[in-house]
């Protein structure tokens, strides 16, 4: 395949981009020098148009084909931010950032795109314009919002959007997908119980919020055994929490803190309204007051049903169809690219990334023989999406 030969010249100076990347992580919005590095190393591979500064800190590169007989546009999404781990791989390029580093791969999917961003502006070989779209905060700040907010898809409109996560320990050269909700919500719970304080020898005289934070404990896990379809999938963790500072003091409040999971918007209401009526009541019962604070932040992310299947079809023909997996289980960690498939059909399909720490773990890297597979991937799904010589 051509783009694989193109590659091959090129792997020498992708890996060593991605291990500049990985040396020097940055979190969340404030990845100034990543996104200068991408928007500076777009502008030498001669793409058309380069955007610094959408939702902050994102880049977008306007790539334009041969021909635009179509007028079709599809947008091509990395996410570019670390996270704030203290790595530990010992790997001759890590981390230079004292607690900072790539643990999801970051630094491999921007190097991907970007190699894909220089063979598309190199062979035009397509009918139509590829929007590449670089983003910050994918690691709780939601920078795919950002962007959105900011005038994504109404500055540069696209008919289809496509997204690429590696996945530990499924083989290099294997891709993963499936339709329909393939990533859970992410939502922030923070419950207040105030009683009343006072000596821990004389507790008739309080109203004690541990007693309550207990018996809240136990009563939250019936909300996914017995408020929802056993079908369904849900998580409710409280992991946090705070109250008083002295052994002979019964505090006066008591916070907690976790984090609620669900694979459906309607499972999801459910749980904000029914743990929000959990809460005041049974703080109520036993005299206090009881109060949920629910942030939502990222929504299911749902692949669109015909945008999987054109997505497999471009991995099938980059790694032949026994190495493209349709039945990819579901999970409920979260992913900021579901607010873009909220705007623009599409879908994110999973590449091998061999034998590794899974993501999030210190010990954890992307391998750099993941780029080849996921450059051939991106220009394979710009030449079947945006075909030469079709109206």
């Amino acid at each position: 395949m051509a783009v694989e030969n193109w590659v091959a010249g090129q792997i020498a100076d992708l890996t060593a981009f991605r291990h500049d990347l990985h040396m020097n992580p940055e979190l969340l919005y404030d990845v100034e020098r990543t996104a200068g590095r991408v928007a500076e190393a777009l502008r030498a591979a001669g793409v058309d148009e380069v955007h610094e500064g959408i939702g902050r800190t994102g880049v977008v590169g306007v790539i334009r084909g041969q021909t635009n007989i179509s007028g079709r546009t599809i947008g091509l999404r990395s996410d570019m931010d670390a996270l704030p781990i203290l790595e530990a791989t010992g790997k001759p390029y890590a981390s230079q950032v004292p607690g900072k580093m790539h643990a999801c791969g970051h630094d491999g999917h921007t190097t991907m795109l970007l190699g894909a961003a220089r063979h598309l502006a190199e062979s035009r070989a397509f009918d139509g314009t590829v929007i590449v779209i670089f983003q910050p905060a994918e690691e709780g700040g939601a920078g795919a919002r950002a962007m959105i907010e900011d005038g994504l898809f109404k500055r540069w409109p696209c008919d289809e959007v496509y997204g690429m996560h590696n996945r530990p320990n499924l083989p290099v050269g294997q891709f993963t997908i499936n339709s329909g909700a393939i990533m859970g919500s992410v939502d922030e719970v923070r419950i207040t119980i105030t009683g009343r304080g006072g000596h821990a020898a004389r507790p008739e005289q309080t109203i004690d919020p541990l007693p309550i934070a207990a018996a809240l404990l136990q009563a939250v896990q019936t909300l996914t055994s017995r408020n929802m379809d056993p079908i369904d999938s849900a998580v409710i963790s409280l992991c946090t929490i705070q109250a008083g500072n002295a052994f002979n003091v019964i505090p006066q409040d008591l916070t907690m803190t976790g984090t609620v999971r669900t694979l459906r918007e309607e499972v999801r209401d459910m749980i904000e309204e029914r743990l929000g009526t959990m809460v005041a009541n049974i703080a109520a019962a036993f005299g206090a007051e009881g109060k949920l604070d629910y942030v939502r932040h990222y929504p299911v992310t749902v692949n669109h049903e015909r945008e999987t299947a054109l997505a497999a079809q471009a991995a099938q023909e980059v790694a032949g169809t026994d190495n493209v997996l349709l039945d990819m289980p579901p999970t409920l960690g979260g992913e900021d690219f579901s607010f873009m498939l909220n705007e623009v059909p599409g879908a994110m399909i999973n590449v091998g990334n061999g034998p590794s720490a899974g993501l999030h773990h210190p010990e954890y890297d992307f391998n750099d023989d993941v780029i080849t597979w996921g450059c051939s991937y991106w220009t394979t799904l710009v030449r079947q999406r945006l075909p030469q010589g079709q109206a």
